[in-house]
C-alpha cells in the first residue's frame, strides 16, 4: 500500500491549479458563437515562439504583435530577433491578417527595474517574474492605448516558463490596467512541438538562450 503524504502548502497549490488553456478555449468558444472577432495585441518574445500563438490566435482575433523585449542581450541578438519575427509575420498565412509593432529597446530599463539586486537569481526565480511583469505590463499599456479588445503574451509556449505564474501576472495586470487578459497556456495540445515544426519548415533561426545576460550564464 502507498501512502502519499501531501504538506498543506503543497496540497494548497495543487488545488489552485488553473488549467489556463481550457480558460482559453472557452473565451475563444464564446467569441464564435457572438460571431465576434476582436483585436488582439499578443506580446512576442521571438519568432518560433510566436508561429503557433499566431497560427492559433488569428484564426479567432485580429492579432498585433508587439516585440517588447529589453532584456535581450547582446545588442545583435536582439535586431536579429526583430528581423526574424517581422520576416516570419510577411511570410506566413493567416485567416485575419497580422500586423506589426517594435516596442522600445529599452535595455538600462531591464537592469534598473528588474535585474538590480537579483543578479544571482536563478532562472524561473524572481528576476524573470519582475521581467515577465515587465513586458506584460508595457503590453498591456501600448494594448490599451490602441483600443486593443485583449492582449497576452507567447511566454507560455516554452516548457521552461511558469504558465501558471504567466497567466496570474497578465490577470493581475489586465484588472489594474483596465483591459482583458486573454489567459492560455500554448505549450498545451502539442503547441510547442508545432512551434518547432513550423520553424523548421521556415528555416527560422531558434535561439538556445532565453534573452538575457543571465541566462546566456546558465
Amino acid at each position: 500500500m502507498l501512502v502519499l503524504f501531501v504538506c498543506c502548502s503543497c496540497s494548497q497549490k495543487i488545488m489552485n491549479k488553473i488549467n489556463y488553456q481550457k480558460e482559453f478555449e472557452h473565451i475563444v468558444n464564446e467569441l464564435q458563437g457572438d460571431g465576434r472577432i476582436p483585436s488582439l495585441l499578443l506580446h512576442s518574445c521571438c519568432a518560433p515562439c510566436s508561429s503557433y500563438c499566431i497560427e492559433t490566435l488569428s484564426e479567432y482575433f485580429h492579432v498585433t504583435v508587439f516585440y517588447y523585449n529589453p532584456n535581450i542581450y547582446p545588442d545583435e541578438e536582439y535586431y536579429h530577433r526583430v528581423k526574424e519575427q517581422q520576416s516570419f509575420i510577411q511570410k506566413f498565412p493567416t485567416k485575419y491578417p497580422v500586423s506589426f509593432i517594435e516596442g522600445d529597446f529599452e535595455k538600462e530599463r531591464f537592469y534598473s527595474e528588474v535585474a538590480k539586486g537579483l543578479e544571482k537569481e536563478p532562472e524561473r526565480g524572481a528576476r524573470c517574474m519582475k521581467c515577465y511583469d515587465l513586458r506584460l505590463r508595457e503590453t498591456a499599456k501600448r494594448g490599451k492605448a490602441e483600443g486593443m479588445d485583449y492582449f497576452c503574451t507567447t511566454l507560455s509556449i516554452s516548457p521552461m516558463k511558469d504558465a501558471q505564474a504567466l497567466n496570474q501576472i497578465g490577470l493581475a495586470i489586465g484588472q489594474e490596467l483596465g483591459i482583458a487578459y486573454l489567459p492560455s497556456d500554448f505549450k498545451k495540445n502539442n503547441g510547442y512541438l508545432r512551434s518547432c515544426e513550423i520553424s523548421r519548415e521556415y528555416d527560422m533561426y531558434r535561439q538556445d538562450y532565453c534573452g538575457c545576460v543571465f541566462s546566456v550564464r546558465e
